[in-house]
């Protein structure tokens, strides 16, 4: 059972199977070393945690997100190149076997690192007051994961426009390209979140998992080779997921026309 943080840069609390993340880092929730190894061991932790299926990352305050790398920091000593954690930035981008859902509450601005750890998440819902940058080029540096990313998630074109030039993007606009699920008031995003998780907690955990892993681990195989590879049974998860309990309870519960109770077995 994963301890919980009340306070320091990262709090967490859980309601039944849902791990809430809160970033809270005065003035701008910048990530410096310290942090991101702290929400990596928060993130393995929860992946590894059978009592908790789904995680919500938000941050404190109306104003900022996240706007990544605290240049601050940097300027005191913390490397660029220093050790993030066990999950890299923000302790997300890099965790590996993490295949339980993670949802973003993005509020304010996030750019930059804020928004890759953003795009690190499953889903991404947003206030109406949220707006978005890859501003990394205006000083002369690359959004390395966002770089990798945002061609795969919009259109080609639209991506290399945010990224060869940085310029800022509303939450229109990213509903628009698909980054964004929803768009919210500042007052109804966390509910609307909270309503979100716990309609993934009540999911079929197993098949949750095996869906991150096919999607993750597919991401650059051809089509076919992919495909025989779940009909083989040679994900880890869904070998798992087919000699459940679970797959037979899908199966009863709609045989007899109930809900099923999944017990992630």
């Amino acid at each position: 059972m994963m301890q919980m943080r009340s306070d320091g840069p990262v709090r967490t609390r859980a309601e039944g199977a849902i791990l809430e993340v809160t970033l809270d880092r005065p003035k701008a929730n910048a990530i410096d070393l310290a942090t991101s190894r702290i929400m990596g061991d928060v993130f393995r932790d929860f992946r590894d945690d059978d009592s908790l299926r789904v995680a919500i990352l938000r941050a404190e305050g109306g104003k900022f997100f996240c706007p990544g790398w605290d240049l601050k920091a940097a300027a005191e000593g913390d490397a660029v190149d220093g050790d993030y954690g066990v999950g890299g930035f923000g302790g997300l981008q890099e965790l590996p076997h993490l295949n339980k859902p993670v949802i973003a509450a993005v509020n304010g601005i996030c750019c930059g690192g804020g928004l890759e750890l953003a795009l690190s998440c499953d889903l991404i819902l947003a206030s109406d007051n949220a707006s978005f940058a890859l501003p990394e080029i205006r000083s002369g540096t690359v959004a390395d994961a966002a770089t990798l990313k945002l061609p795969k998630r919009i259109p080609y074109h639209v991506a290399m426009d945010l990224l060869l030039t940085g310029r800022w993007f509303d939450t229109a606009e990213a509903l628009q390209w698909g980054l964004l699920k929803e768009v919210t008031t500042s007052e109804d995003l966390l509910p609307r979140t909270w309503d979100l998780a716990r309609l993934l907690a009540s999911g079929p955990p197993l098949v949750h998992a095996a869906i991150k892993e096919v999607v993750r681990e597919a991401e650059d195989m051809r089509f076919q080779d992919a495909l025989n590879r779940i009909t083989k049974r040679q994900f880890e998860t869904v070998d798992r997921l087919y000699s459940s309990e679970d797959l037979l309870e899908g199966a009863r519960a709609f045989a007899e026309k109930r809900d099923p109770v999944w017990k992630g077995r």
